[in-house]
């Protein structure tokens, strides 16, 4: 009896040691993921900034639905399919990577920063409100591919009943984790000016703290943005150097990290360059 309890013990144990590897796996998708809700969700007045991301989140949930039968299914029939797919992923992320620097570089930066909601209707503004949803849903959706597909690739050798708890665990702490961190990321500002207003004019530490967190919602989405596209790019490149095994042997005296960022890199600026041009040729 005592045995028994042991072994199921350790059976737990080993399945949260391969939720800890796939989650680790997803790092880099989950932080992009964290940076581009982040910014989908802010912009919003204070009233609909929550309902909001409960929608986009419900979305993400209904995502993961879809995704991960389909994803067990392929690794019960055609496991040879997963590494192909992940590798379609690491394409994607690296020309969204490189989308970002490339615009970084050539958008303007003074732009006039106004209220884009000020002569809109009620029901346009409604409107609008759905499209920004929309479009959240749809990228969450295709970052769910790539997070559950990476966590799949973590755990493609053990039974199918692991990859299925391992896989779906990742799914729902991925969901829960990110979101909860963009809830707490958007409401940041509110807080701060709660705290302002609670100072009465008094120059206290409140008051202190509540610009301070006014001021440092921008940045903070600036930088998960920042961190994010390197997160991107450095998946993209994790993916190729692990499964080609020719460019594993031509980098192993790099440290993984920069070979990664290397490849991610050339794999980006090559992914945009066809989209750039494919663009042109459509006119």
């Amino acid at each position: 009896m005592a045995s028994g309890i042991f072994m199921i013990f350790d059976d737990i144990a080993m399945l949260m040691d391969d939720v800890a590897l796939a989650t680790k796996k997803t790092v880099g998708i989950l932080g992009d993921d964290l940076a581009v809700n982040a910014d989908k969700a802010s912009g919003f007045s204070p009233s609909r900034e929550l309902p909001v991301l409960w929608a986009i989140t419900k979305g993400s949930f209904l995502n993961k639905i879809i995704i991960l039968p389909i994803a067990f299914l392929m690794s019960a029939f055609a496991p040879w399919l997963v590494v192909p797919i992940l590798m379609l992923g690491g394409v994607y992320l690296a020309y969204e990577g490189a989308e970002k620097i490339y615009e970084y570089f050539t958008l303007p930066k003074d732009k006039v920063v106004v209220n884009r909601y000020a002569n809109m209707s009620t029901g346009d503004i409604q409107q609008d409100e759905k499209n920004k949803i929309k479009s959240a849903i749809v990228t969450d959706f295709i970052l769910s591919i790539e997070i559950i597909i990476v966590a799949l690739g973590a755990v493609l050798g053990k039974d199918l009943f692991t990859q299925i708890v391992v896989v779906s665990v990742v799914a729902v702490v991925a969901t829960v984790g990110v979101y909860g961190i963009v809830a707490l990321i958007v409401r940041m500002d509110d807080f701060g000016y709660s705290l302002v207003q609670m100072s009465n004019g008094v120059d206290d530490i409140r008051k202190k703290f509540g610009e301070f967190l006014i001021g440092a919602l921008p940045k903070v989405i600036k930088s998960l943005t920042v961190v994010g596209t390197i997160a991107m790019l450095l998946v993209a490149g994790g993916i190729y150097l692990h499964n080609i095994h020719e460019l594993h042997e031509l980098l192993h005296n790099i440290p993984e990290i920069l070979s990664s960022l290397l490849i991610g890199s050339i794999l980006g600026i090559i992914a945009l360059f066809a989209m750039k041009l494919f663009s042109k040729l459509r006119g």
